[in-house]
């Protein structure tokens, strides 16, 4: 009786677990802008957030779970100026400051962070220390104010080569001004969302062209009051 009682408890638990997440709607999947709901629970906290997305709009990306999707569409490679398509795990804030009071673990961006892109590294898609050797990667502390303030997307774990690296939500370069593959918003409008977000709240990041709507509502029934997954 006890064993079943924890089971039970366990499962109502996991099926009902606080969880923040951030939806991301494009028109098309050759749409390098879209709109951001942001939701906690069943509760829609913020809307209406203009973003920016890769120059050359989506591909699917290498997620958490798998939104069942036409096998014939463009898939996120390595260097293809597309942002990933699905779900993902948001797991650290980044910023310029050296201390934070973030809820997410912080990574302070100094001159020798950096995010490797090199799929024959062993370090590809990891944000590292510089060494010295590493033959193609990107400085974590920029020139600009892209990455004052910035949010990890957990996209391509497990590192398959080619797949996609150094994925982040940052400062937009300006309006309507796509990325290389990043999401990308106002300082004001990331700054509040970064503040906002809590690791005990499981932060997801669901990104999809329009047509996908439906099958994220099957996914995420708690999305309803969204106005983005509406026909």
């Amino acid at each position: 009786m006890i064993k079943s009682f924890l089971i039970i408890t366990s499962f109502s638990i996991l099926l009902f677990s606080s969880e923040q997440i951030l939806l991301v709607v494009a028109d098309d999947f050759n749409s390098s802008t879209a709109t951001m709901e942001c939701f906690e629970d069943d509760k829609l906290v913020c809307s209406d957030i203009k973003v920016n997305l890769g120059k050359n709009g989506l591909g699917w990306g290498v997620g958490t779970k798998n939104i069942p999707h036409n096998k014939n569409e463009p898939i996120k490679h390595e260097g293809d100026k597309r942002a990933p398509a699905g779900v993902f795990k948001l797991t650290n804030i980044f910023g310029y400051a050296k201390r934070s009071e973030y809820s997410l673990p912080y990574l302070y961006t100094s001159k020798e962070l950096i995010c490797v892109d090199d799929s024959n590294s062993n370090f590809y898609n990891q944000i590292i220390q510089a060494q010295g050797n590493e033959k193609s990667f990107e400085f974590m502390r920029r020139e600009d104010e892209q990455y004052r303030v910035g949010i990890v997307v957990q996209h391509n774990k497990e590192a398959i080569p080619q797949r996609g690296s150094c994925i982040f939500i940052h400062v937009q370069k300006g309006e309507n001004q796509g990325t290389a593959g990043c999401t990308s918003m106002k300082y004001e409008n990331i700054k509040e969302i970064a503040s906002w977000l809590d690791r005990e709240k499981n932060p997801l990041l669901i990104q999809i062209p329009k047509k996908y709507a439906s099958e994220v509502l099957k996914l995420y029934p708690k999305l309803h009051a969204s106005q983005l997954l509406q026909k």
